[in-house]
């Protein structure tokens, strides 16, 4: 449980950092993700589910 938590709030500050640091930046990405199509958006969240499984695997986490 507790790993859930510190996996919940990691991902909290990053996404905190965003909005804080560059949220103009933020407007650019919005845009650009609707630009995509379907299939690419679909295929830019496997690819990162991927990456984070692979990163949670290689973190060692459940050990």
């Amino acid at each position: 449980m507790s790993l859930i938590l510190l996996g919940l709030g990691l991902v909290l500050v990053i996404e905190g950092l965003v909005f804080a640091l560059a949220p103009s930046r933020l407007d650019d990405l919005v845009a650009m993700m609707a630009a995509m199509s379907r299939d690419q958006r679909r295929l830019l969240g496997l690819v990162a589910l991927a990456a984070g499984v692979v990163l949670v695997w290689l973190s060692g986490a459940g050990r």
